[in-house]
């Protein structure tokens, strides 16, 4: 059995509700050893990988498909297509980013692959108003009290800023989403999207910009 038969996902059934992004607790394993493991194609070392990043990136593609079953088989084909090319890694960016590339770059594919049938693809995401700080949709369900009156003054809002963000540019919410969910540094942006720090800056402005001309007078 090859490993991308093996690749199932185990553990990770709760997935399906996705919070924003968290901290994860297992420290990714990026040293020079666990790379020749995983060049080597040791199936206990993609194991290992698989179980310390499958959260996160399963997230990351969530909140880009809006999709449960579509960000479970994005997530899937994301490692697959890692063991597949882990040997072309050279260690220019750290492990997480070269994940990251890998699965935006599956689903602007899948993406592709809906535009070309003629069926729009459900995108989104769950925005932030500054980078590093606590998404927009998170601070609304946490600001939302038990007063049904007030639970369904927050969907309300919850569902506008979806709205807004689901019409921004793609460029524009995949930079967003790097920066103001999964709290990426502009460096780290730029290696994953494979664009200059200046125009990761220009995107995210941007981005920001237009994402409060749709939600002004909204929220």
């Amino acid at each position: 059995m090859s490993y991308g038969e093996q690749i199932a996902l185990r553990g990770h059934a709760d997935l399906e509700q996705v919070a924003p992004a968290t901290p994860v607790e297992l420290r990714p394993s990026a040293d020079k050893q666990f790379l020749e493991r995983l060049q080597a194609g040791e199936a206990a070392a993609f194991e290992r990988l698989v179980a310390e990043r499958s959260g996160e990136i399963y997230a990351l593609l969530y909140r880009l498909t809006a999709d449960a079953e579509e960000a479970r088989d994005l997530t899937q084909e994301t490692f697959l297509r890692a063991f597949q090319n882990i040997n072309r890694f050279r260690g220019a960016a750290n492990l997480k980013t070269w994940l990251y590339r890998i699965a935006i770059n599956q689903a602007r594919n899948r993406w592709r692959w809906w535009r070309r049938r003629r069926r729009d693809a459900t995108v989104s995401l769950d925005g932030s108003d500054g980078p590093r700080e606590q998404a927009l949709a998170t601070k609304l369900r946490n600001d939302t009290a038990v007063d049904p009156e007030q639970e369904a003054l927050a969907y309300e809002r919850e569902h506008q800023l979806r709205e807004a963000l689901l019409s921004l540019r793609r460029s524009y919410r995949e930079t967003v989403i790097l920066r103001d969910v999964e709290g990426f540094s502009y460096e780290e942006i730029a290696a994953t999207l494979q664009i200059n720090i200046g125009t990761v800056k220009s995107r995210l402005s941007r981005g920001r910009l237009e994402l409060r001309r749709k939600l002004e007078g909204s929220l």
